[in-house]
């Protein structure tokens, strides 16, 4: 069991109308975000399906998958990494962290980030020392930042937000739009479990929070209440 065996197995399930389109989805040209990302095409139910096909894939197999050009190899192997993870036990939890992190730079989408950084940075992290978060937020490097900001939805499902808050805060004057919007997806969890939690950060943050994160944070409050702050 090798990561060919994994690739061949995605790529028998090419489908070039679907890539095509996904190479539009991601930015793929030249300047943009995933300037020279390629795809194959695949579902994500697909690309789960062929993961679990390959659960015992030892994790020097899974980071070679992890080099590949084709974007649906690296988002597999990431995906077989959060399996792992979730049979995984301290030690070992922490070993498929340190993997990951050190090949940070394959981990070059949002998408990719989304899916496995809660699992395979969040998880490791719960009952730890949690200063590599901040390590990853004062990066100039626009997925590690991502990664600090989506890892903590792993605390926040446990009640758990000052790291959100605080991430937050050292990111609030970030440029990008793509850390606007991990910004608001995390406040507004936080704001789904403890509303009056989320309201003070906002009152405190309003004026440096960026137009696009208190648009997402403020998505599920009723009519009035979201005019309130989007008129501060």
């Amino acid at each position: 069991m090798t990561h060919t065996d994994v690739k061949e197995a995605l790529v028998s399930l090419e489908q070039p109308e679907r890539a095509s389109f996904a190479a539009r989805f991601f930015k793929t040209k030249p300047g943009q975000y995933g300037a020279g990302d390629q795809f194959l095409g695949l579902s994500m139910p697909q690309q789960h399906s062929i993961a679990k096909q390959f659960l015992d894939l030892p994790s020097s197999e899974v980071e070679q998958l992890l080099h590949d050009p084709y974007h649906e190899c690296r988002m597999t192997a990431l995906q077989i990494w959060c399996y792992q993870m979730k049979k995984a036990g301290a030690t070992q939890g922490n070993l498929v962290m340190e993997r990951y992190l050190a090949n940070r730079q394959y981990v070059n989408n949002w998408d990719l980030v989304d899916v496995s950084c809660p699992q395979l940075v969040g998880r490791p992290l719960l009952e730890g020392d949690r200063s590599l978060l901040y390590d990853l937020a004062h990066e100039n490097h626009l997925w590690s930042q991502r990664m600090a900001l989506v890892s903590t939805l792993t605390f926040i499902r446990r009640n758990q937000f000052s790291d959100t808050f605080a991430i937050a805060e050292v990111l609030l004057a970030h440029p990008h739009d793509l850390i606007h919007k991990a910004m608001g997806w995390m406040l507004r969890e936080v704001g789904k479990r403890n509303p009056d939690a989320l309201e003070e950060f906002l009152h405190d943050h309003i004026r440096q929070l960026p137009r696009t994160a208190l648009r997402y944070a403020i998505e599920r409050f009723d009519p009035s209440r979201r005019r309130y702050y989007l008129d501060r």
